[in-house]
């Protein structure tokens, strides 16, 4: 379905200025901006992959990964076609670097997919798999749709939002799960054909709209991977976002146009989870290596195991009420109901 775009401005000679992402693409009639799913139709600018979904699943919330929103829950995750980034390591990038032309996808309506997301019994609803961000239209009406049925609202996203986007849509979401994918502008340009401090600047800004923040940094030898780096933007994430924001740093494995790199070491991402708790982040993961220790969640004051994780799943979560340390009683920063939940109520979402 084809419909006229949010967030955009009219300009001389039938161009326009897309606000929707920091490309801010003027585009020429005729022509679409850099995501290739928005296009100017005489002075007008159409999104075209309104209601178009390629990817629909019912996944455990871990696997986004967000470890601290509703954990043990289910998600119902949906994804469409395109992006505003070119990574080279893309590992969705049969959807991601395709055109919308040559998608093979159904279209399906924001009521439609609020209602089967409630059916599936998910807690929360993710625009996830490929960036929702250029799928804007889509992800706000669902949002506001999916708030009056008490779901919870997620964008799984490279970050690379305008504040006014990230502003009108911030009522109806919840959790803002970013990818800060190197701490260089080098990397952004030369690997994802972006830059770094606008991903920086609406992280930011997420956490002062009262998002829940949990970012992912995927580490790739010799393009992201130096202790410097790391402790860089740790520290930016402990001064910009907080001491109790969950910091995931996950496995590179070769894939699409970066085959020519070897998988991360794990002696890698131990090194990165050290330096981030030296600089003093109290939630640090490591990703996609199975039955890492690194993969709990423990209390930041006393060291009590208060989830324990294994394969995208939750094995046992010993929080006590209003989600806090059953040992100390100090407050652990996730996102729950107010009711506790038991180890039998998270066997069906291990995995």
């Amino acid at each position: 379905m084809i419909k006229e775009a949010m967030l955009y401005e009219k300009l001389d000679d039938g161009k326009v200025q897309c606000k929707l992402c920091a490309h801010r693409c003027r585009i020429s009639p005729g022509k679409r901006g850099f995501c290739a799913v928005r296009e100017n139709r005489e002075g007008t600018l159409y999104t075209l992959n309104y209601n178009v979904v390629s990817s629909e699943a019912l996944d455990p919330i871990e696997k986004k990964p967000l470890y601290h929103f509703y954990p043990g829950s289910m998600v119902y995750s949906l994804g469409t076609i395109g992006c505003n980034f070119r990574c080279k390591h893309c590992q969705n990038w049969t959807i991601s670097q395709i055109s919308i032309d040559e998608a093979h996808a159904i279209e399906m309506s924001p009521e439609d997919a609020v209602k089967r997301a409630v059916a599936s019994g998910a807690r929360s609803i993710a625009w996830t798999y490929n960036e929702p961000t250029i799928w804007f239209e889509y992800t706000y009406d669902c949002a506001r749709l999916a708030k009056e049925e008490s779901l919870a609202t997620v964008y799984v996203t490279n970050g690379y939002m305008t504040p006014d986007a990230l502003k009108m849509i911030a009522p109806y979401l919840d959790a803002y799960r970013v990818d800060i994918k190197a701490f260089t502008e080098e990397f952004y340009r030369d690997i994802a054909s972006a830059k770094l401090a606008p991903v920086l600047e609406s992280a930011k800004l997420a956490r002062e709209l009262g998002m829940h923040v949990e970012v992912v940094n995927l580490v790739i030898p010799t393009l992201n991977a130096s202790e410097e780096e790391i402790r860089k933007m740790s520290k930016w994430i402990y001064d910009n976002l907080g001491a109790d924001t969950p910091v995931h740093f996950t496995r590179f494995h070769p894939y699409y146009k970066l085959q020519d790199i070897s998988s991360t070491p794990v002696s890698t991402l131990e090194m990165a989870y050290s330096v981030a708790k030296e600089e003093g982040l109290d939630y640090v993961y490591i990703g996609n290596v199975p039955g890492n220790g690194h993969e709990h969640t423990f209390c930041p004051k006393c060291g009590e195991m208060v989830i324990k994780r294994g394969m995208f799943g939750v094995e046992s979560l010993e929080m006590a009420d209003n989600c806090t340390c059953p040992r100390c009683g100090a407050p652990i920063k996730v996102v729950c109901d107010d009711q506790d939940i038991s180890t039998e109520d998270l066997a069906e979402f291990s995995y």
